[in-house]
């Protein structure tokens, strides 16, 4: 099911402003447009939060991969770049709420699109909820006083990853509360976030590379079973997980101005900012750790090098600001998934569309998704209570499930470019005037690139390897978690499909736009 492209994606279109081109897609313009270019790039960078996830990480990734798993980070880097330009192509033409769910609605067809969106939005809550539990790997080694449950801090013991979730609860409660006040509340406090972070980022590498303690010869040496390419596929997992959520900067393009010039640049900076500082952080822990074979690089990561190399001073003022980045990534995720349910809703096709849909005149925020969001994911940390090998089920999960939705974006877009229905020269012109974002002649092989690096990664991500879910035995349901939670996501959506068929939708009152030809 095709239309013809709206006025704002006609090439040499110029919108009087951008209120009139979210009106050429059909929708009204609800959520308050207040955020610039660093509030942009901001929403990428810290839904990505290399301080939240290189802590939470590292350990696993030397654990499976050894010095050698720091040559992955740049190979996952190069391959996300691939996927960041085309979506850059796409928030150019795009400037929608619902980034995923719309470009692949638009790209294919409404069925799936939908499920695009279905699997991007519950990957985004598990997403959530994994980077509220990764408090439990900073604040107990800062003081044992948060460390409220007693007993082993380790996460991925019984009262580790019980005092995980009690941690992470009290996270969501507060992301959640932010998430309904204001938008420019929520801008501002990830804004100071980001900021902060960038600054600890670089702190944290200048100091680890002036205490190293051995050469660059460390990143020669794989650990873990299966040889040295099996060893660095499980390695790849911290870097996998670490470089998503950079397609935020087109999740919030309703509330950005001048997104179609703005978002492109912002989705691109903020990965390749991310991507190189996360890189000179591993090689910077492995060059300074005390030891690299004391069991502590595999089980402490980060936080472990950090108090041993540099005084318990200085290393736990910078796992405080770790502390920081990881409650600004919850509240980032949380916001992207919150868009994600707005969105799908606004269109009519969720459960309670109607409530989810509704946006609040005087804050510009859409309060039922992140009640939603918020309330969901702290049921996934509940998990923790269960098992502590929940912890690297919730992570890895939700990276399997990014991974396709996104391949579910390029895959479309492939298409599109095959049939001859992609201007190779972008077409059209952005707020300013000048022509969109536009890959041009490069564009087919950087999107097939992009097409099979994200499904090679999704099969990697959740390959049921029982060394990496399951290294107790026992539990066959952990080996399959991913695979059963995606099929799970898929039936359970499919079923909301077919008996939605069986009664009128609830559709909210907006326009629901037709899916419309690239140009």
């Amino acid at each position: 099911m095709t239309a013809t492209a709206p006025p704002s994606e006609t090439a040499g279109t110029r919108p009087a402003d951008e209120s009139a081109s979210l009106a050429g897609f059909g929708y009204r313009q609800e959520l308050h447009r207040s955020m610039g270019r660093y509030a942009s790039f901001a929403a990428g960078f810290s839904f990505i939060s290399v301080l939240t996830t290189v802590f939470q990480f590292f350990a696993f990734g030397y654990a499976f991969g050894g010095g050698a798993f720091f040559w992955t980070w740049p190979a996952v880097l190069l391959g996300q770049l691939l996927v960041a330009a085309c979506f850059a192509e796409l928030a150019a033409r795009y400037p929608i709420s619902g980034a995923i769910y719309q470009w692949s609605t638009r790209l294919s067809r409404p069925t799936f699109g939908w499920f695009a969106g279905w699997i991007m939005v519950i990957g985004q809550i598990v997403v959530v909820a994994a980077a509220a539990l990764a408090l439990q790997v900073v604040l107990p080694a800062v003081w044992s006083g948060f460390h409220l449950v007693g007993g082993d801090p380790a996460p991925t013991t019984a009262t580790g990853a019980a005092n995980a979730a009690v941690l992470a609860g009290l996270l969501l409660a507060l992301t959640t509360i932010v998430n309904v006040l204001d938008n420019r509340v929520l801008s501002t406090v990830n804004r100071i976030g980001v900021t902060a972070e960038i600054i600890g980022a670089v702190l944290i590498i200048v100091l680890l590379f002036t205490h190293s303690e051995r050469g660059g010869g460390v990143t020669l040496h794989t650990g873990g079973e299966g040889g040295a390419i099996g060893a660095l596929l499980v390695g790849a997992f911290a870097a996998a997980y670490v470089l998503i959520g950079f397609d935020s900067a087109g999740e919030m393009s309703e509330e950005t101005r001048h997104p179609r010039r703005t978002a492109p640049r912002t989705i691109l900076i903020a990965l390749t900012a991310a991507g190189v500082l996360a890189t000179l952080m591993v090689l910077g822990g492995l060059l300074a750790a005390p030891s690299l074979t004391d069991g502590r690089l595999a089980s402490e990561g980060l936080a472990y090098v950090l108090t041993s190399s540099l005084g318990d001073g200085v290393g736990k003022a910078l796992l405080l600001d770790v502390a920081v980045a990881i409650a600004v990534a919850t509240l980032a995720i949380q916001t992207s998934a919150t868009r994600m349910l707005f969105s799908m809703a606004r269109d009519g096709v969720l459960p309670a569309s109607g409530v989810l849909a509704k946006v609040s005149s005087r804050t510009g925020m859409p309060v039922a998704p992140a009640l939603v969001v918020g309330v969901a994911a702290a049921g996934l940390c509940l998990l923790n209570l269960a098992s502590p090998e929940a912890f690297l089920a919730i992570g890895t999960t939700c990276i399997a499930m990014l991974y396709l939705a996104y391949a579910m974006v390029t895959g479309p877009m492939l298409l599109h470019r095959l049939r001859g229905g992609w201007s190779a020269g972008g077409g059209g012109t952005d707020e300013t005037g000048r022509p969109l974002f536009s890959l041009g002649r490069w564009g087919l092989p950087i999107n097939a690139l992009a097409l099979v690096y994200g499904l090679f990664m999704t099969v990697n991500l959740a390959w049921p390897r029982a060394a990496v879910y399951d290294p107790e035995g026992g539990h066959w349901y952990f080996q399959w978690f991913t695979v059963l939670f995606l099929g799970a996501t898929v039936l359970l959506g499919a079923t909301y499909r077919i008996l939605r068929r069986r009664r009128p939708a609830d559709v909210p009152a907006t326009v629901r736009p037709a899916p419309a030809v690239v140009p």
